[in-house]
């Protein structure tokens, strides 16, 4: 079986700063909770919407994937196959495209005209399903390398509920978190101990998948993000997630503490709730988490593109030494939860 590695990473995210203050004092209702006290987001970055610069998730996604082909040594035309995992798919402005494949269009605008291509769609997980997919395409010997990406231009959720939210609790207060962001990585067949991703795998449980729904706006022309964050965010749905990767380990024949993970990061939604979430982990486990790698406090609630952008802001910082082993733990709408391991040396940003 062929070992897999991540090959090149690359990112983007638009130039434009809003905080967590301006989104609430614009809300027609009064100040009733503390939105960046309770989910550590300060800032997030938000699409140029100039006509002559306007960044829909092609253009984001095109950035970033320029990004990643600079510190690859694959071209475009070396390419076997193109994954887009957006959950927005916007080709300039309200052109939201469900045919052709984001991927196709992805593909033909840099030149790899030959690639394979498809999207998947995974909710905030697409990017981990993506790279599982392209994991088990390498190993299959379908492919030997292949690029993932996703562009989220996401913040339209925010400026419907900016419009919109007329309670103190609103299902739409979850779309303040949000922040635009694109990812892109390439993955090939020649991963080694310095380089490789060890497993990849994710589990969607259909129970709770209504308490996270992304649509057209039942009361304007926007996109909505309807949220009930209490019965999401809960120690029941936690702990499905930590037992799935306990009885993985044990299946086996590994426990926590032998897999010696040097970083771990989470679903970036809420920085108190993955303390809670490494809390949880740790009694449940009996020993000490790894570092927790997070950037929310600057760009938010990225969706697909969150954990990439994490990895890759925090290697353009050069605080992941070289050999590191990196534990991913994804949450998304579905329900979806599971775990990517892997060792980088290779990756620069």
């Amino acid at each position: 079986m062929q070992r897999t590695r991540f090959e090149s990473i690359g990112s983007y995210t638009p130039e434009t700063v809003r905080s967590t203050e301006e989104l609430i004092d614009s809300l027609a209702v009064p100040r009733s909770l503390d939105l960046e006290r309770i989910t550590g987001i300060k800032n997030r970055r938000v699409y140029d919407s100039h006509p002559d610069r306007y960044e829909s998730s092609f253009e984001l996604a095109l950035r970033a994937i320029d990004d990643c082909l600079r510190h690859s040594d694959y071209q475009a035309d070396d390419l076997d196959i193109i994954i887009s995992a957006s959950i927005t798919r916007t080709r300039g402005k309200e052109i939201f495209c469900y045919a052709p494949a984001f991927a196709l269009m992805l593909g033909n605008e840099i030149g790899a005209t030959s690639a394979r291509h498809f999207d998947v769609s995974n909710a905030c997980a697409g990017m981990m399903t993506g790279v599982l997919v392209l994991d088990r395409m390498i190993k299959a010997g379908v492919v030997r390398n292949g690029l993932v990406v996703s562009g989220e231009q996401i913040t339209p959720i925010a400026e419907t509920a900016v419009r919109e939210i007329s309670k103190p609790y609103d299902p739409q207060f979850a779309a303040l978190t949000v922040g635009d962001a694109a990812v892109a990585v390439v993955l090939d067949d020649r991963g080694d101990d310095h380089d490789e991703i060890h497993y990849v795998e994710l589990m969607t449980a259909a129970a709770g998948a209504e308490h996270c729904l992304g649509m057209p706006s039942d009361r304007s022309a926007g996109i909505a993000l309807y949220t009930d964050n209490r019965a999401m965010q809960s120690d029941g749905r936690y702990m499905q997630a930590i037992n799935r990767i306990d009885t993985f380990l044990k299946e086996t024949g590994r426990t926590w503490e032998s897999e010696k993970y040097d970083y771990w990061i989470n679903h970036q939604f809420s920085g108190p709730a993955i303390d809670y979430i490494g809390h949880l982990t740790e009694q449940h486990f009996g020993t000490p988490m790894p570092q927790t790698l997070n950037v929310l406090h600057d760009y938010g609630n990225t969706a697909s593109t969150s954990h990439f952008l994490v990895l890759h802001e925090y290697l353009g910082q050069q605080k992941i030494p070289k050999g590191s082993k990196i534990l991913m733990l994804p949450a998304a709408s579905g329900t979806v939860s599971g775990y990517l391991a892997a060792t980088v040396s290779r990756l620069e940003a």
